[in-house]
């Protein structure tokens, strides 16, 4: 009985150690476009600071998580660029007639999270006016929760599914028939 509780201790302490060594790696701080597009490229927040800066406040009820009825405004800015200008930036290629119109962008953090636009959302419709790459909140670099580059959507009626935290990649795809 005293080996197994003394590998099973082991063994939690090795899976706590990984867990560590992998929270504390180094934020790597560019973003990969590819995909239907005319280059494939690596961004660095300089590069996205280059494109025009967005500044939208996104003011929210937050409920208290104690049950209580009563709810509190909380407002947070944000500072980046449209998620359409990143895209712009790598050329989006249409090989075949009406492939934009069948296209979807999808946005995959470092952890596999993904969220999914579509190309009509944010070439042609108010979504893409706050559809932003963040590098920025309330005038600071992004909470290391976030990491160095998040995706918000801040014209979304319900907030937290397209909100994309250490955001790794962008890719236009062609849905196909």
């Amino acid at each position: 009985m005293r080996r197994i509780a003394a590998g099973g201790v082991l063994a939690f302490a090795a899976a706590a150690f990984l867990h560590v060594s992998t929270a504390t790696e180094p934020a790597t701080a560019t973003l990969t476009i590819k995909g239907s597009v005319e280059r494939e490229l690596n961004l660095s927040i300089g590069d996205l600071k280059q494109l025009p800066a967005q500044r939208l406040e996104d003011v929210r009820l937050v409920r208290e998580t104690s049950g209580a009825s009563s709810s509190t405004e909380m407002a947070r800015r944000y500072t980046g660029c449209l998620l359409r200008d990143v895209l712009d930036r790598a050329r989006p290629v249409e090989k075949n007639r009406m492939d934009f119109r069948k296209s979807i962008v999808i946005v995959t953090a470092s952890d596999g999270y993904r969220a999914v636009f579509s190309w009509a959302e944010l070439y042609l419709s108010p979504i893409g006016d706050g559809a932003l790459v963040v590098y920025e909140r309330d005038d600071r670099p992004l909470p290391d929760s976030e990491g160095p580059l998040a995706v918000v959507s801040l014209k979304d009626t319900k907030p937290g599914p397209r909100h994309v935290k250490w955001v790794k990649s962008i890719e236009l795809r062609v849905v196909s028939d």
